[in-house]
């Protein structure tokens, strides 16, 4: 049995945009209906929502089959956590709120085995496919693509320095945390919060590592696309299910 290969790390090395959306709704049924819908990549989130670690197995089984590529985010850069949803197969994590390098390298250092590493060692696992890929410790960092999130000012001043980290894949800019940051919780528009995002996704492109971001703007998403994101998060399944909800509701309220 071949090492399954990580499709969205390859896409973003070729620097092929890939849009995405955020499953926020735990439930293995939830998974594969929005694996089925188009995008390029799909967000298990475990920070904000419901969903616990657990619950990602099945949701990650239900979304296997599918050419979407289900990115698992833990709800903190805990290296437990990290070491329970690489052992259920997840090949792409989203890990929250990196300030430094020094949390860069934790997170790095997480994914991968001794000596290069800390992540605990274990055989009949989901992501050595039971057993049957050979060599799999030794192969598996190969497939796996680390995310870091960019979510204050802080920061943002020291993303040069978190990029440097060997094993860091790519950086994704939260808006609303960085906002927030900034003094402007709540108020993801305001010019000095765009100003900011703007100015991290160059800081990202300039460092050599492919920029993210989520955004249920549409056209801000196509202007942080413009300005160099190449993986860009366009929706949420709660938002969008009270927003098409709310919309019917007020179409027959009219009536």
């Amino acid at each position: 049995m071949m090492l399954p290969k990580n499709r969205f790390k390859q896409a973003l090395k070729a620097g092929r945009q890939q849009i995405g959306l955020w499953n926020s709704i735990p439930g293995s049924l939830t998974a594969e209906m929005l694996a089925t819908c188009g995008y390029d990549w799909v967000v298990i989130d475990t920070e904000h929502a419901l969903t616990d670690i657990p619950d990602t197995l099945p949701m990650l089984q239900a979304m296997a089959p599918y050419r979407t590529h289900a990115v698992v985010r833990p709800a903190n850069n805990d290296k437990v956590l990290i070491k329970r949803l690489l052992d259920f197969g997840a090949q792409t994590l989203l890990i929250p709120y990196v300030q430094n390098a020094f949390e860069a390298k934790a997170a790095v250092d997480a994914i991968r085995y001794a000596p290069r590493g800390v992540r605990g060692v274990a055989g009949m696992m989901r992501a050595s496919v039971f057993q049957t890929v050979p060599d799999y410790h030794r192969k598996a960092e190969e497939e796996l693509c680390l995310i870091l999130q960019i979510e204050t000012a802080e920061a943002v001043d020291r993303i040069a320095e978190i990029a440097r980290v060997d094993g860091v894949d790519a950086l994704f800019i939260g808006p609303a945390d960085l906002a927030a940051s900034m003094g402007h919780v709540g108020n993801m528009g305001h010019p000095d919060v765009v100003a900011m995002v703007e100015r991290a996704i160059h800081a990202i492109r300039d460092a050599g590592l492919p920029a993210g971001i989520l955004t249920t703007d549409l056209d801000f998403a196509r202007r942080c696309m413009e300005w160099g994101t190449t993986f860009t998060a366009v929706g949420i399944d709660m938002v969008l299910l009270a927003q098409a909800a709310r919309a019917l509701s007020s179409r027959f309220r009219e009536d």
